[in-house]
């Protein structure tokens, strides 16, 4: 059986790399410091190791047991703080990604397929966005995870050690099946907000700008479903381990949703009003952002799963009811 260290698998992507590679027959340990991740998203069958990235001595303790390949999604993710405390994000998301690295060198851990973003593109230059597109992006965040692209593609061509970048769009969704339930915590993303909304948590959402050059006005993002992400990790794994060769793809849907599009689909399966107001638009958001999947279904043999909208909204609201 191959083993797999997720790090940051108790966290929301975490949780459910886990679980598709545990239906996946892969052995499981995650490496978790519990800081966003939860208890409740732990799985009987897999192992946890309850550590920080920034003990170098814990990983390579871990490591040392013998993986196939390594997981990693542990990193600081709010576009805002990483402005106001860069240096906090470039300790846990740059530093602590060397540890990770070089704990896999002196290990022997040969492969890693690497949470990254579609934030290291910056303001779209053309849509959809491709892998060749350029790179420029406009938070700390975003740099941090160029940087520790970087790194990767050059321990690469240094030692013996193989990765998969996978270049995220928006995150959305819970398992189908219920069986996580351990929801993120202070949310900042649009669906979680609708979801505190409908549910009583949050009087109202704000909808930063209504005059963009969509089709309502309001920006339009690319929506993939977590379980999508999850499967494209096993993927990637599997990639790697036959092929052993590095690669940077986006995991994306191809689709445009807009904010109202959003409020709208999640009206329809909540059957309550979602409250909002018309704000003014926030400095550097893009009105559409939208990539092509044609990458991940050529090299990983992936598609998405859900791609209509109101499917992903319902495995949300279904956690929210529960």
């Amino acid at each position: 059986m191959q083993k797999v260290l997720v790090i940051g698998g108790a966290g929301y992507i975490g949780s459910h790399v886990a679980k598709a590679l545990l239906e996946d027959g892969f052995a499981v340990t995650v490496y978790d410091n519990l800081s966003t991740g939860q208890k409740c998203n732990l799985f009987a069958k897999a192992n946890f190791v309850e550590g920080d990235i920034a003990n170098y001595e814990l990983l390579e303790k871990t490591m040392s047991e013998g993986f196939d390949a390594v997981v990693h999604l542990a990193a600081k993710k709010a576009v805002g703080e990483s402005m106001e405390n860069p240096q906090l994000y470039a300790r846990n998301n740059i530093n602590g990604s060397i540890n990770i690295f070089n704990a896999m060198v002196n290990t022997g851990v040969k492969n890693v397929v690497f949470s990254s973003t579609a934030a290291v593109y910056g303001m779209p230059q053309y849509l959809p966005i491709d892998e060749k597109h350029p790179i420029n992006p406009m938070s700390f965040y975003g740099f941090t995870k160029y940087e520790i692209e970087r790194v990767m593609d050059w321990y690469s061509r240094l030692k013996d050690f193989n990765y998969t970048a996978l270049r995220y769009f928006n995150a959305v969704g819970y398992a189908a099946d219920g069986s996580i339930t351990g929801r993120e915590k202070n949310p900042q993303n649009l669906l979680p907000i609708i979801m505190e909304v409908a549910t009583g948590k949050r009087e109202k959402l704000y909808v930063f700008g209504n005059d963009y050059d969509t089709p309502d006005g309001t920006c339009l993002r690319d929506y993939i479903h977590v379980e999508d992400l999850a499967s494209a990790h096993v993927a990637a794994i599997k990639k790697m381990l036959k092929e052993h060769k590095s690669y940077v793809i986006n995991l994306s849907t191809d689709i445009g949703t807009s904010v109202l599009e959003m409020i709208q689909s999640a009206e329809r399966v909540t059957g309550r009003k979602i409250n909002y107001e018309m704000a003014p638009r926030r400095a550097g958001d893009p009105s559409t952002v939208v990539a092509t999947n044609k990458y991940a279904k050529e090299v990983l043999g992936w598609s998405p799963k859900y791609t209509d909208i109101d499917e992903i909204v319902r495995t949300t609201w279904n956690l929210e009811i529960k």
